[in-house]
């Protein structure tokens, strides 16, 4: 068990450990438990499979899903943007956050924000947060083994600190699917992974009306919520410049704030 300890294994890890010793143990007791200690070993691993799979789970480490109570009781919200930056996208959106008053945090891809380096600062300046989403945004990221997880975490972090001042504190997984080996890789980079409250599916779902279907009911305090500033939801028209006027006067009636993350979890 201190070896176990050692190497950080989450509660789900250790379980799945001691199912496969117990399932050992049975089918060298008893030989003909082979097919009742392999349906227990494969509910076990279906399990970890599932708990990566679901952005929400908090099964294979600690998951933000929300603000802080305090955050809440004093009426704030996080409008977080992820796989920005967009040369084109993501000044219109700080335009529209800054007309409010209100402030966003960036879960920026390491490429992007290494191409837009000016964009970057910009939305430092501007007062909004800068957080890590991957530096290629990997559609394999569940597969990845420690070491090409440092290499997804580690450079963002690094491009980030040389141009804000400061590293990231928030990790958020591409498309919010957790790697079952990720939480030791996020502590190492001093790291919390972050998921949402609710998410509008925009950067797959163009129609703003959809959208909003989902996130307007959400605007609550102590809610995350999750729009797009880049990737798949770069066009012309992006659902995010239509939905996002309308949460903010949302709050505004409602006398809601949106503040970076890090504020909120204080």
């Amino acid at each position: 068990m201190k070896t176990i300890a050692r190497l950080n294994i989450r509660p789900l890890w250790r379980a799945t450990l001691a199912v496969h010793g117990a399932a050992g143990g049975a089918v060298i007791a008893a030989p003909r438990a082979w097919p009742w200690a392999l349906g227990v070993c494969v509910a076990s691993h279906s399990a970890v499979i599932a708990a990566g799979l679901l952005p929400r789970c908090t099964w294979l480490g600690p998951n933000i899903r929300s603000l802080s109570p305090d955050a809440a009781q004093r009426g704030e919200l996080a409008l977080t943007f992820d796989d920005g930056p967009d040369p084109e996208l993501t000044p219109r959106v700080l335009d529209l956050l800054d007309a409010a008053g209100a402030k966003g945090t960036f879960f920026v891809i390491g490429n992007r924000a290494r191409a837009h380096s000016g964009l970057i600062r910009e939305i430092a300046a501007r007062g909004h947060a800068v957080e890590n989403h991957s530096t290629t945004h990997p559609v394999s990221f569940y597969f990845r083994t420690p070491r090409a997880l440092r290499q997804e975490i580690e450079p963002v972090q690094a491009m980030v600190r040389e141009l804000c001042g400061r590293s990231p504190e928030y990790f958020r997984a591409p498309a919010g699917i957790r790697s079952p080996l990720l939480q030791r890789e996020l502590e190492r980079s001093g790291l919390q992974l972050v998921s949402w409250t609710r998410r509008g599916y925009d950067a797959v779902v163009h129609r703003a009306d959809r959208v909003l279907s989902r996130l307007l009911p959400a605007v609550s305090p102590g809610a995350i919520l999750v729009m797009h500033d880049g990737g798949f939801a770069r066009h012309a028209d992006a659902a995010v410049l239509q939905v996002l006027p309308v949460l903010l006067e949302r709050m505004r009636v409602s006398s809601l704030r949106s503040v970076t993350l890090a504020e909120g979890r204080r």
